[in-house]
Order: C-alpha cells, then structure tokens, then sequence
C-alpha cells in the first residue's frame, strides 16, 4: 500500500512540474523577445586642417596697437607736430639705409645721402624745432623723454616682421624725395609719413584677421592634432560642416 502511494506523489509531482513547464512556456511565447539594439552610426573620415598661424612669422604673441578716436592705429607718427613728422622721416630713412639689404634696396643709401646733402639745413632746423618742442613739454629733463620716444620710432620702422614691406615703401620714397626742393622738406614729410605708416596699418590688420581665424579654429578643432585625419559619425557636426572639403579629397587614417 506505501508503494502505491509513493508512485502517486511522484506522479503528482511530475504531474506538476509538467503544468509548470507548460505555462511557463506559455508565459515566454506571449512575451516578446526584446528588439535587437540599433547598429553604431555610420562614420567618415574628417581632415583636421592646419592651425592658422601669424602673418609674416610674427610672434603669437604680438600685441597690435588700439584703434583711436579718429579711426586710426594709435602710433608714434600719428598726432604729432610738423617739425616731429620731418625728423621721424628722417628716422625712417635711416632705418631703411642700414636695415634694407636686398639687392632691389639698393638705391635707398645713394638717395639717403643725396637727401641728407640736399636737406641738410631744413634737418638741422626740425631738429631744433623738435627740442624745443620737448623742453616745453617736460622742461629740463626732456632728453630722456625724447630719447625713449625715438627709440619707439627706431623700432616701429625696424619691426621684423614688417621690414619688408616697409623697405619697399621707403625705396619709393626715397626715389620720389629726389624732386624735393629745399624748403618744400615739410610738406613732403607731412605727405609721406603716412605712406610708410600704411605699412604697418596693413600688418596690424592681418595679424588681428589672424587671431579671429585662430579663435574660430581653437572653438571647432581643439583637442585634435592639425594636419591629420579623425573618424568621426557622419552626423556629427565636424562631418557635416567638412562635407563638401571631404568629397574633393581622399581620405585616409
């Protein structure tokens, strides 16, 4: 009789476990089977282009002089007297005669002579007219503060990254001071001081395109390296914005 009743548990028992199975199979075909995740977005090669960098191999770190009321660069030729224009003309040329070495430049050292010999009066006046222009402004101590404002005006005209440019322009106007009468010095120097300033007006403008162009690239490209090319999805917006630079060129890692 135990027998019997140990072999109608077990089968109760199997009985149960197969109920079991059924509804659980039952419970798994009516859940859904999640969906597969979406595969990564597609991707494309971006080119990284180059840090844009300083006009003329100019510091990264150069400073350009503000802009004044009047809507020009603050500089050491601009707003001051008649016989203060002549001697930095004068300066200017001298620069040009020791620092201008090309071969083109020539002519500037036969002309600065032929200059200092045919102006020599008019140069010893605006000299004088200079000092006492200072002595008024600063009293008995104004040769230290002429003296540093001219090596201001010595150093603007032989700023390396202009020296260039600013030959050219003093070779032309050395050729055009060849037709200057004595006692009409003035008024050339009035006319012509601003033709070298155009020089270093000119660079100033670039060199502050310069740091716009680099603030741009900084915003976009920093953390990678110039010049090389970077995976990124094809939606990003690096590929999106580089697209058509991308279809002109080939692409590899």
């Amino acid at each position: 009789m135990q027998k019997i009743s140990g072999l109608f548990n077990t089968a109760l028992v199997a009985g149960a476990l197969s109920l079991l199975l059924v509804a659980t199979t039952a419970d798994a075909k009516k859940k859904k089977a999640p969906p597969p995740p979406p595969p990564p977005p597609a991707q494309t090669w971006v080119f990284v282009p180059w840090k844009p960098s300083p006009p003329n191999n100019a510091s990264p770190n150069f400073a350009t002089p503000p802009v004044g009321a009047d809507g020009l660069r603050v500089s050491v030729n601009r707003n001051i007297s008649s016989a203060q224009m002549t001697w930095n003309l004068r300066s200017g040329y001298n620069v040009a005669a020791l620092n201008c070495l090309e071969p083109r430049h020539a002519k500037i050292v036969v002309n600065y002579r032929a200059f200092l010999r045919t102006h020599a009066k008019a140069l010893r006046a605006a000299n004088l007219k200079v000092d006492s222009e200072w002595r008024g402004k600063y009293g008995a101590g104004f040769i230290k503060a002429r003296e540093k404002y001219m090596t201001e005006v010595y150093n603007r005209f032989a700023m390396p990254p202009t020296l260039s440019a600013f030959c050219d322009a003093a070779l032309a106007v050395s050729n055009d001071a060849k037709l200057v009468k004595p006692g009409q010095l003035d008024r050339f120097a009035a006319t012509n001081l601003p033709n070298l300033e155009i020089v270093f007006d000119d660079f100033y403008r670039r060199y502050d395109q310069y740091k716009t162009e680099l603030a741009a690239w900084e915003a976009k490209w920093a953390g990678y390296t110039p010049g090389t090319n970077i995976l990124v999805p094809v939606t990003s917006p690096l590929a999106i914005a580089e697209a058509p630079a991308a279809e002109s060129r080939p692409l590899t890692p």
